[in-house]
């Protein structure tokens, strides 16, 4: 997947596997696993999985908290 401006992705409500990886600077394989182990939940839209921007910024969140990250 070519690089894209983050502010054109961030106009989406949901993301492609490939997508939410680049966004969390992952591989696909790294993302899939985190889904799999259900660290990550996902959306079915027909046979596809989306990753809402809601439950990005959800698991950002919970990283930082998990880590003692202290917003300012």
């Amino acid at each position: 997947m070519a690089k894209r401006e983050l502010s054109i992705i961030h106009e989406k409500l949901a993301y492609t596997i490939e997508e939410a990886a680049e966004l969390l600077s992952l591989s696909r394989t790294q993302l899939y696993r985190l889904i799999e182990v259900e660290e990550l939940p996902t959306v079915k839209v027909g046979k596809s999985r989306r990753i809402t921007f809601a439950q990005l910024e959800s698991f950002v969140r919970k990283l930082e908290q998990e880590n003692g990250f202290v917003r300012l």
